[in-house]
Parts: structure tokens; C-alpha cells; sequence
């Protein structure tokens, strides 16, 4: 029996499809291409149907949520076509709300949140879990990572602009790779059979950041069409975009690090005043090509580019008391004043060639991608200029946001020479390549539909570090070199010009501090699983297994006292990885999901690497026998349709994890150090949760009031892990429970919406949570560094001026939110930063 490609807008094919034809191929088709145009005809298959009616017996269903108007009809209807639980937003979604790139485009679904750098968001945590401990694909290809000792991409690097959807896959099926323990985040960017024949976009935006009173541009475009080759079919879709912006901005920091001494009357040791001047550029490019060869056959290829530079000058001041002191207390204290300046330019490349084969009842996928991630910094000067002797009466006020008391001399230029210049430049690579295979066939088991898929994947990639530092130390007074710095949380002094880099010479490469930065991993995987689906009437099962095998090589080096060593280090391991997922329509428009998976992660690179340093009788080890981290979860949940545009959802999660991995202290394992740093695997952890999730269009409402929006989700998790470490006051090893770091009791979003014929507004606000940054002392909790909760307010809107142009304004961090941490309570300072609110205003026009 042959199986036609189904109709598409835009395509001029008679062979239309009936629904059942197109669960046909959605029930066997799991990537690719297959996604653009099935997806694409499933959507509007439902659309047309009410979601009051009843469903098929054997329908596949999702869990997606997607909080925009015009969305909402093509949401509901890709509900009803995965098996796994998802998340997703789309193009016409991520454009309603202010977000500049992928991690804050993903930060208003339920059980997500982003880490910040700078205010704009940057890593993305899924369900509790840190960033290193979720997966990222692009267009269904793995993405490594940019960052040096990172597993966790930055998706900061890729613009909003060039994506269709985003989607958090948070139980994942057999055939999917299994290295992610909270969700894999899948982009996809622009196709041309997402559309309805010819389609182009033209944006242009000027954004103002009220803390550097400066001005920034974004443009952007996308255009897409569908052509005929050979037989007169429109069997060709082609779709670019290109989005370039720049923007120049700033914040003001004071932070402590956590230099407290709690045993001495809440007594400050040290602290730091930072201003920081920031340019950042993101370009983005992406061509995409879709090609129907036959009824039977498609190809396609998906390319993306991507840039990210970041030109930061940072200004500060760093002040050591003689004597810890509290505050109030005025005393001795050493200054140094230090400026940074430094280009970092981080590029993500993706390429990705596959399609799939139609015969009898039998379908092939194939897929073969490659990509590349890179950090590089040509050069990053570090100058210190410090006072020969200690500032009397010096101090600070204010434990949550210290505030200078000025030591005397402190404005003078004339007290600081220059101690030092440090010079440094590095290169991070990160590869992979992926070659996959899948085959599924539908068939009847005792009368019942059901399907087999199987398949095999190969992967390689290979990551390399390479730092080089040097100092110089010329004589210099800050008095030929200062310049005026505007800080608002108190008292500066003079700056650091830029003219003080031109006090560099050939300076004394530090061959030790450079090595021991270098390495080479590089990491083999080998997958093969086997799944399948049945229909018993109202209950569909998912069950399968996978086979997940790692290849590990490593290469650094350790420095004993100043003698360099090559390091180098292999290891293979293998796990076996069951999946079961039970879905269960209870009524017409409620479903009930279950899911029972298993996952694994590799410990990130800085814990892996064989790197050591030993000073003295001091001693840091990386440890690049630690293993995997291992997950059992456990998903249960229910989801209500209410009519056409609304969704109703909760869903309860748990996770039992293996071997998840801290430092500690191990100087009681040998009898030469007093401290030996190391990485270990802890015991289990457990984190558990709830996610609720509601969105609504008000259509019931009168006039004008059925153009109201609303769209709510909360999550609520909780988790515990124990850690020990060598107390060598007691003798003994001692230990203690925490949460698991990065993960939020609660995080949520809110979102209330507008819209007619020819106004759109949002209003939005996003919330997370105070979570565990980092232990700072595994014996102490007094030292462990929190970051408190977020709130932060967002508008947008938008008016057609006619019906393809279309102006825009939004304002981003309306309240101005400040970040801040805080050394085990909310009193004493880690680091609290200021950003200021950012407006924009655009214009766009848009042809379909």
C-alpha cells in the first residue's frame, strides 16, 4: 500500500486528507520534516472541528500551552498529537511579549525559569533542575555548548526572531536522546510550509535603557515561499531571516562574595563596588529548505548562524578591612581599584540534512547534523591600581546594599599606583556531529492499532579549552590615568581610563595559570532503542526501551608546585533506559497522562576534567571518574479542554536522582595536604513537584470585552540531596541536607492580553523564587549563597496602522527589579545589581 505526503497550504495537490489519514502519519511520524508539514495539516484539521466534540478513541494527544490569541485554535489541535508532555510557544506567541532571545521567550511556561546576566536572560532551568542538567536541540539536532567548562547552552546567542517554536519536551520518549533530567528545550526556526504560500516580515525597533540614558537599534526580517519543480506541485519551500541588534547598557553592583564572619558579630571582611558599561551585539541568520522529491519522499535542510558579542568595561573598587567589621564601624582599610575591559564573542552554528521514505506501511527518517559552539576572547585586560599603605577611617553601611563610608584619601588619584596588568586571551570549540536512522510500521495487535518504531544514533563530540595569560607591571600613577565614573550606590572615586592598555609590553607569560585552564574532551555515543504504541479504546500505551552507550576521553594538566604534568583519562560506561507513558481520555475534552522514564546526564566539564593544582599542603583535584547522573521520573496529570480557546491543566512530577555531584573537602583521604578540593558524587536526591497551568480567551464575554486574555501558570517544587565533607576540627566527616541548587520553591506567570481587530496589548509578570546558588562551605549552611526572588513586570503593544503595518512599544523591567543574592540570610549581601527599565519602540511590516 502507498502512502501520499498529505496536503499542505500553499501546495496545489488534489490528494487531500481526511483526519484519519492524518493521524496516520502523525501516529508514526516523530521528526524532521515530517513535524513542519504534518503539524501544519493536523492544525488545521482541528480547527475545524469544535473541541467540544469527542475526539477519536485512538487520537494522540499533547501537552501544549500556548498563552496568544491567534494561537490558541492551532495549540489545542497539536495537543492531540504527541504522546510525550510538552510545553510549547510559538512564532505569533514569542512576538506578543517583549523577549529578545530564546531564554526569555521560554521563561513564561509553566515549570521554567532563567538564570539572568545583566537583567536579559541567559540559561534556562526546567522543573528545579539546573541548566547543565537540561538538553537544548536545534531543529532536532543537539546543540553543544559555548561556555569552557558549560554543558548548559546560552540561549541567550539566539535571537527570538528566527524561531518558529520552542518546545520543552518534559518526559521523553524512547527515540528521543535521554540527557536531560528536567526537559529538552527543541527550536525550531522558519519553515515555509508553516505558511500559507508568501510570506515577509520587516521590523525595525530603537530600544532605551534609562540606567546609561542610551539609545540601541534591532532590525530584523523573514520571507518564505513555496515553488513548483517539476510537476507543477508547489514541491519547494524555501524561508530565510536574517536579525541583527545592538544595544549599549549598564548596571551598578556592590557585592560581597559572601565575606562574612558570622563567629564575630556579623562582621564584614570585604566588598566590592562595580559599574559596569556593556555593548552587545546578536546577529542571527537561518535558510531553510523543504523539498516533496515524491508522494513518497522529502528532504530538507536547516541551517543557522548565530553570533553573540559581548564588549564589557567594568570599573571597580575593592575594599579589605584590617579587621573584619560590622556596620557603622569605621577602621583601616586597603583599597585597589581595578578596570576590565574585554571582548567576548560566543557563535552557535547549526546544520541539519534529513528527510523521510514512505513504502507500504513502512517510514524512514534520516537525519545527519552537524555543530559548533565557540567562546573566544582575543584579548581581556585586567589593571589594578592599589594604595601603598592602608585609608584610615574607612567603612560601610547598610548589610543588604553596603554603602561606603569613605576612608580618608580615598578620592585622591594620587594614592594608587599601578600593581599590576593582567592580559588573557581564550578559546573554547565545542562539536558535534549526529547521524540518525528510524523506522516505523503501523500495524494491528488483536484487532487493536498500533505501531513499532526503531532505530540507532551515533554522535561525536569533542570540546577543547586553550587559555594563555600574561602580567605586566609597568610604573604608572591612577593620577595620569583616571576618569570619572557614574555609580549610583554611592561614592566611586576616580576610575581607569583605556589609555592605561597602552602601558602593555611583552610582559611574563604565566605558563602554570595557563596550562591548568587547558583541555580536551571529547565524548562518543553510541543509542539504539526499540518502542511501540497500542490503542485499547480509550487508553493509549507508549512503552520502549533504549540503550545509551558513552565513550570518554580526557586530557589536562596539574601543576605541583609550579611542575606541569599531561594528565589524561578514559572511561566508557553504558545504561539501560525504560519508558512507559499511559494516556487516558476520561471524557469528551478531560485527559489523564501518566509517564514512567528513565534519563541520564554526564557531569558537567569543570567536574570532569583530570586538571589538578597543588600549592603547598593545598590541593584541588577535578575528578574525571565521577559518575553519570541518573534519573528515575514520574509524571501524572490532567488536562480540560474548555471549548475552542481554553485549556485547564495539572500535572505532578517526581524525580529520584543517582549520583548528582558537589565539592567537598577530602584532606582526611591524605596524609600530605591539610585541604584537598575535590568533586564527589553525593547520594540521591529527590525533588518533587506541581505544575498548574490555565489560558483563556474571554470570547463569551460581550463586546468589547470578548477580546480579553488571560493566561496563568504556577509551579511549585520542593527537593532535598546530602552532602559531607572532612571536618578537621571534629576529625570526622560531617554531613548535611540542602536543596538541590538552582531549584525554585516557586516560580509563576501571569498574563492579562487584549485584542481586536487592530490593538494588541500584554501585560505580563514573571516570578521566581529564591533557590541555592552555591555552597560555599560544605560544613557551614551560615555561608551558603542564595539568589533571592525575581519579579519582573513587562508590557508590550502593538497597533495596526493598516493591516500589514503594524507599531509597537514595549517596556521591559518596568518596575526595575534589581538582582540579589545573599549569604545564607536576606540581611547579608552576596552581590545586588541594578539595571534599570528598557523601552522599545518598533515598526513592522508584515505580508501573507
Amino acid at each position: 500500500m502507498t502512502r501520499r505526503l498529505p496536503t499542505v497550504p500553499g501546495i496545489a495537490n488534489s490528494q487531500g486528507l481526511c483526519p484519519g489519514d492524518i493521524m496516520f502519519y502523525h501516529n508514526l511520524v516523530f521528526g524532521g520534516f515530517s513535524r513542519t508539514v504534518l503539524a501544519s495539516a493536523v492544525a488545521l484539521s482541528f480547527t475545524a472541528v469544535s473541541a467540544d466534540d469527542a475526539a477519536p478513541a485512538n487520537e494522540l494527544e499533547t501537552v501544549r500551552v500556548i498563552g496568544q490569541a491567534a494561537s490558541i485554535g492551532k495549540a489545542l489541535a497539536s495537543q492531540k498529537a504527541a504522546d510525550n508532555i510538552e510545553t510549547t510557544v510559538n512564532a505569533d506567541a514569542i512576538g506578543q511579549l517583549p523577549d529578545a532571545n530564546v531564554s526569555e521567550s521560554l521563561q513564561r511556561l509553566p515549570g521554567v525559569s532563567i538564570e539572568r546576566d545583566q537583567g536579559e536572560g541567559r540559561f534556562v532551568r526546567v522543573r528545579g533542575l539546573a541548566p547543565d542538567f537540561n538538553a537544548a536541540t536545534i531543529n532536532g539536532i543537539q546543540t553543544p555548548a559555548p561556555e569552557a567548562d558549560k554543558r548548559a547552552v546560552a540561549l541567550d546567542v539566539v535571537p527570538a526572531a528566527l524561531i518558529e517554536s520552542l518546545t520543552v519536551v518534559k518526559s521523553l520518549t524512547p527515540d528521543m536522546d535521554a540527557n536531560s533530567l528536567g526537559g529538552t528545550i527543541e527550536v525550531k526556526t522558519l519553515s515555509a510550509f508553516d505558511r500559507d504560500g508568501y510570506y515577509l516580515s520587516l521590523s525595525g525597533k530603537g530600544s532605551y535603557n534609562d540606567n546609561v540614558d542610551e539609545t540601541s537599534p534591532e532590525l530584523s526580517m523573514a520571507a518564505s515561499n513555496q515553488f513548483s519543480v517539476g510537476d507543477g506541485n508547489k514541491n519547494l519551500g524555501i524561508a530565510g531571516g536574517i536579525s541583527w541588534g545592538k544595544r549599549d547598557f549598564g548596571s551598578d553592583n556592590v557585592e560581597t562574595g559572601g565575606a562574612w564572619d558570622f563567629d564575630s558579630g556579623n562582621a564584614l571582611e570585604e566588598f566590592e563596588q562595580r559599574d559596569y558599561a556593556i555593548t552587545r551585539e546578536r546577529l542571527g541568520m537561518a535558510l531553510n529548505f523543504d523539498y516533496l522529491v515524491s508522494d513518497n519522499t522529502s528532504l530538507y535542510l536547516r541551517t543557522l548562524y548565530s553570533r553573540f558579542t559581548d564588549n564589557e568595561v567594568r570599573q571597580a573598587n575593592i575594599f579589605e578591612f584590617d579587621e573584619a567589621m560590622i556596620a557603622g564601624q569605621r577602621g583601616d582599610v586597603s583599597v585597589a581599584k581595578e578596570r576590565k575591559d574585554r571582548e567576548e564573542t560566543q557563535e552557535i552554528s547549526s546544520f541539519v540534512l534529513g528527510g523521510q521514505h514512505f513504502w507500504d506501511d513502512w517510514i524512514m527518517d534520516f537525519q545527519a547534523g552537524y555543530s559548533t559552539a565557540s567562546e573566544k576572547t582575543p584579548q581581556e585586560i585586567n589593571a589594578t591600581f592599589e594604595t601603598d599603605d592602608v585609608l584610615a577611617n574607612g567603612g560601610f553601611t547598610n548589610t543588604r546594599k553596603p554603602l561606603l563610608l569613605a576612608p580618608n584619601g580615598f578620592a585622591d588619584a594620587g594614592n594608587y599606583n599601578l600593581a599590576e596588568i593582567e592580559e588573557a586571551k581564550s578559546d573554547t570549540e565545542d562539536t558535534q556531529t549526529d547521524l540518525k536512522l528510524d523506522f516505523t510500521r503501523e500495524l494491528y495487535w488483536n484487532d487493536h492499532p498500533a505501531s513499532i518504531k526503531f532505530g540507532a544514533k551515533v554522535s561525536q563530540r569533542d570540546k577543547d579549552g586553550d587559555v594563555d595569560i600574561w602580567t605586566h607591571e609597568p610604573d604608572a600613577s591612577l593620577a595620569d590615568y583616571r576618569e570619572d565614573v557614574d555609580y549610583a550606590l554611592g561614592a566611586f572615586g576616580p576610575g581607569i581610563n583605556s589609555s592605561v592598555g597602552n602601558l602593555l609590553g611583552d610582559g611574563e607569560f604565566q605558563i602554570v595559570d595557563s596550562a591548568i585552564e587547558d583541555y580536551s574532551v571529547s565524548e562518543d555515543k553510541q543509542a539504539a532503542y526499540l518502542m511501540g504504541t497500542v490503542d485499547l479504546r480509550d487508553l493509549r500505551i507508549l512503552g520502549g526501551l533504549r540503550h545509551e552507550g558513552t565513550k570518554f576521553r580526557a586530557r589536562g594538566f596539574g601543576s605541583t608546585d609550579e611542575q606541569i604534568t599531561v594528565e589524561r583519562f578514559d572511561n566508557d560506561e553504558a545504561h539501560w533506559l525504560p519508558a512507559l507513558h499511559l494516556r487516558y481520555q476520561l471524557a469528551n475534552n478531560t485527559i489523564a497522562r501518566a509517564a514512567a522514564t528513565r534519563s541520564v546526564v554526564r557531569p558537567v566539564f569543570e567536574q570532569l576534567l583530570p586538571s589538578f593544582e597543588v600549592d603547598g599542603d593545598e590541593a584541588y583535584f577535578g575528578n574525571p571518574e565521577l559518575k553519570s547522573l541518573e534519573s528515575s521520573n514520574f509524571d501524572l496529570g490532567i488536562e480540560h479542554y474548555m471549548g475552542r480557546a481554553g485549556v485547564v491543566s495539572a500535572f505532578l512530577f517526581y524525580k529520584d536522582i543517582e549520583n548528582f555531584a558537589y565539592l567537598t573537602d577530602r584532606g582526611n583521604e591524605f596524609a600530605e595536604f591539610s585541604e584537598v578540593e575535590t568533586w564527589e558524587n553525593g547520594e540521591d536526591a529527590k525533588l518533587h513537584g506541581l505544575e498548574l497551568a490555565y489560558s483563556k480567551q474571554l470570547s463569551e464575554l460581550p463586546a468589547p470585552f470578548n477580546g480579553m486574555l488571560v493566561g496563568a501558570n504556577l509551579t511549585l517544587v520542593d527537593s532535598e540531596a546530602q552532602i559531607e565533607s572532612w571536618d578537621e576540627d571534629a576529625g570526622a566527616v560531617r554531613r548535611r541536607d540542602i536543596a538541590l541548587p538552582s531549584q525554585s520553591d516557586v516560580t509563576g506567570n501571569l498574563v492579562l492580553g487584549y485584542e481586536n481587530r487592530s490593538l494588541s496589548l500584554r501585560l505580563a509578570a514573571n516570578y521566581t523564587g529564591n533557590y541555592l546558588q552555591e555552597v560555599s562551605d560544605p560544613l557551614d549552611k551560615r555561608y551558603d549563597i542564595y539568589t533571592d526572588d525575581h519579579v519582573q513586570l513587562d508590557f508590550t503593544g502593538h497597533y495596526f496602522l493598516t493591516d500589514e503595518l503594524q507599531l509597537s512599544f514595549e517596556a521591559i523591567n518596568i518596575t526595575d527589579e534589581p538582582f540579589y543574592a545573599y549569604t545564607g540570610k536576606k540581611q547579608f549581601n552576596a552581590q545586588y545589581e541594578e539595571y534599570g527599565p528598557t523601552y522599545k519602540l518598533g515598526l513592522a511590516l508584515k505580508h501573507f
